[in-house]
């Protein structure tokens, strides 16, 4: 294997274990996954939501979206109701348990990194962002769909296998 692969295999495996690292701080501080608490940052911010809007706005499926407001209104954080006119749409709305939580919570990795990466030049952005794309299309990556969030996801969750 030669210096240069290695080199991008350990920066590889630094970024994956940066994630597992802030996923788990997450999951101890606050028990939340980082999507969790993305979507939670929508509704205070936003205010009430529906299911449908809140999935576009995370660019996560609606499938996902239901588990996680499941679990978020098991929890208290987030009540969800039918609409009047259209029963087919839900309404997601932030608990002020779940406001609370989220001023305890630290700050998502895709913040930090939203951040750092908005700081650079546009042409450092641009080849980094190329880079990150080869990197995903010399690992058959780049067909897999992909949310603009640092999770490691659940472990009961199918990897698409």
């Amino acid at each position: 294997m030669s210096d240069r692969s290695e080199d991008a295999l350990i920066a590889l495996r630094q970024i994956q274990r940066k994630t597992e690292q802030s996923s788990k701080r997450l999951a101890q501080m606050a028990g939340l996954t980082p999507s969790q608490l993305l979507v939670m940052q929508i509704l205070s911010e936003r205010g009430e939501r529906s299911a449908g809007e809140v999935s576009k706005l995370t660019q996560l499926k609606h499938a996902t979206i239901t588990s996680l407001v499941d679990k978020l209104t098991a929890r208290g954080l987030v009540s969800r109701r039918r609409c009047e006119e259209d029963r087919r749409r839900v309404w997601l709305t932030l608990l002020p348990e779940g406001e609370q939580v989220i001023q305890s919570a630290p700050d998502l990795l895709q913040d930090t990194f939203q951040e750092r990466f908005s700081g650079l030049p546009d042409w450092h952005q641009a080849m980094l962002v190329s880079a990150l794309e080869r990197v995903a299309s010399i690992l058959d990556a780049e067909d897999l769909e992909a949310a603009p969030i640092l999770d490691i996801g659940e472990l009961d969750q199918n990897p698409g296998l």
